[in-house]
């Protein structure tokens, strides 16, 4: 059997084990006679693993007991509808900062529901860095401030958590849950589609403050109230059974890997040597400013367009695939989550060097 080093943006790799465990479990868990994907969400073995995925990840992001857990279905694009729908209140705009594709989305959607004042836009640029904590036009009587810490297509993150002051501040973390350590108490609410540092697609991670809850539009239909879904323990209705089941074992993984001060450090050295050989030549150049580069998804360029199929074609041939960027960027784009080994980032950067000599 052969793995790849795959570079996908999401769905991504998972890591070795993880894989192997679910194999391993998949005909029968734990002696129950049935698959994970065949269990009932209410009987008790599923019950107990839905509850041991939820406290690993309490355990891993060190969550306060003020906040609630979920483990919803959509996606985190069903929550650019959501979000406006749960949290206006009785207020009528919210703040939005735009720093790329993501944030795109989400303002399109909320402008469906309220006014939305965008209280940064880094376009004009290209969406090539982040706004300053100076530079954000907050409206203190906002219901909320979102912003998207890290731009998985443009590889444009935030090198700051955003002062909001009493507004709560929504992240839509889905290219960063998980790399690092971070102080949820910071934040009103966290939410991360699962594709990339979590588990397989089909879910999405929502961590909320609990003073947050109850404050949903009549219209909001019961499915989409985090309110029923938080008093529903994410079960009103069925949810992504075996995608939630994965997640925890991704959750007991980095637990073993020595916890996200472990996954940060490893993280941060991945990037670095990537970030080196792109800015060690003028061969290989980085779209983005140096203050807003992604660790986790590190898009870069060639000296001529028409050198990237040579480029894709060599790098697969060395079992590095999924390394061409996003259709609307183009270039090369490296996304290296967790599951990504630092074996995997030192495989891409040799061939890079290669590359790089037998072009130039």
């Amino acid at each position: 059997m052969t793995r790849h080093y795959n570079f996908s943006a999401g769905p991504a790799m998972l890591p070795t084990a993880v894989i192997e465990r679910a194999q391993q479990e998949m005909l029968d868990w734990h002696g129950s006679g049935m698959s994970v994907m065949e269990m009932s969400h209410r009987g008790k073995e599923y019950m107990s693993i839905a509850d041991k995925a939820e406290k690993d990840l309490r355990d891993v992001m060190s969550i306060p007991d003020n906040y609630k857990v979920l483990f919803l279905q959509g996606g985190a694009s069903a929550q650019f509808t959501m979000i406006p729908l749960n949290l206006l209140g009785d207020k009528d705009s919210a703040d939005y900062i735009n720093t790329g594709v993501w944030s795109k989305k989400a303002i399109a959607e909320a402008k469906r529901y309220c006014t939305v004042n965008v209280v940064a836009d880094t376009s004009e640029g290209g969406f090539s860095t982040v706004p300053t904590q100076e530079s954000l036009q907050l409206n203190p009587d906002a219901a909320y401030v979102h912003y998207t810490p890290n731009e998985t297509i443009g590889g444009v993150e935030f090198d700051y958590i955003p002062e909001t002051g009493d507004v709560p501040l929504i992240a839509d973390m889905s290219s960063t849950i998980l790399s690092r350590p971070i102080d949820v108490s910071k934040f009103g609410m966290i939410y991360a589609g699962a594709q990339k540092n979590i588990g397989p697609a089909g879910l999405c991670i929502v961590i909320i403050r609990e003073d947050l809850l109850g404050k949903a539009s009549a219209s909001t239909p019961a499915v989409f109230n985090l309110e029923t879904q938080a008093s529903n323990d994410s079960m009103y209705n069925t949810p992504a059974t075996y995608s939630w089941y994965v997640a925890g074992l991704v959750f007991e993984w980095i637990k073993e890997q020595g916890g996200l001060a472990a996954m940060g450090e490893i993280n941060q050295r991945k990037a670095e040597k990537l970030y080196a050989v792109i800015d060690g030549g003028d061969f290989y150049g980085s779209p983005v400013a140096k203050n807003g580069r992604s660790w986790m998804n590190v898009p870069f360029t060639l000296p001529d367009a028409d050198m990237d199929a040579a480029f894709l074609k060599g790098a697969a041939e060395r079992g590095l695939i999924t390394l061409k960027g996003h259709r609307s960027v183009g270039g090369m784009r490296a996304s290296i989550y967790n599951a990504m080994p630092e074996a995997g980032v030192d495989a891409l950067v040799s061939y890079m060097h290669d590359f790089a000599k037998n072009q130039g």
